[in-house]
């Protein structure tokens, strides 16, 4: 598909915000761990995309009650639905200065439009190396989903069914989206969360 970038000035794509905390100290203590400069920029994006999607747990999958939502809880917690997991792979890649940005799905919730829809998150990274954005999932491999890193096609968690009422959104957001920070903010329960109180729109 086409993306659509939000903003055109690059370093929208790198700020240090709220949620994408990365001078938090436990993040910088990751970076110096998962980072050198002998990488290349498509090595350390696939280094910290995998990390995101196998060391940290997605919530609904080990049945988590806790919400994270900042980067550095995401990391301290190693847990976080896909709102919290994309907060932090934004923040290591724009730690090593490669911008990063906030895509998003409508999907069906579980399987059948009967029962309802969410909005999910994933990331745009761009890669000046190869001059183009890719998107990628770092949502957390299971029987079913299966997202790798790849600067050719995209292996993302899940295929979008437009006759089903799924879409892919085309915008590169610089920030999260409103609706997804006031859901992570407004819920105590992460599994109840998940189940009955995820925007269904953007």
């Amino acid at each position: 598909m086409n993306l659509v970038c939000e903003s055109e000035e690059m370093n929208d794509y790198l700020l240090d915000s709220n949620e994408v905390n990365y001078s938090q100290p436990i993040i910088q203590d990751k970076i110096a761990e998962l980072f050198d400069r002998s990488q290349t920029e498509v090595e350390k994006a696939k280094i910290a995309f995998e990390f995101v999607r196998d060391d940290i747990r997605h919530s609904w999958d080990i049945q988590g009650t806790r919400v994270t939502c900042v980067a550095s809880d995401t990391l301290a917690y190693r847990e976080g639905i896909c709102y919290a997991k994309s907060h932090l792979l934004a923040a290591l890649l724009r730690s090593q200065n490669i911008p990063t940005g906030f895509c998003y799905q409508r999907l069906m919730l579980f399987d059948v439009p009967e029962k309802g829809y969410c909005i999910h998150a994933l990331n745009a990274i761009f890669l000046r190396t190869l001059n183009k954005w890719i998107r990628v999932d770092a949502r957390g491999n299971k029987k079913g989903i299966d997202a790798q890193f790849s600067t050719d096609e995209e292996l993302l968690a899940f295929r979008i069914d437009e006759e089903a009422g799924e879409k892919d959104y085309p915008i590169i957001y610089t920030k999260p989206h409103p609706k997804t920070i006031a859901t992570l903010r407004e819920n105590t329960d992460a599994v109840d969360m998940y189940k009955h109180r995820l925007p269904e729109y953007l």
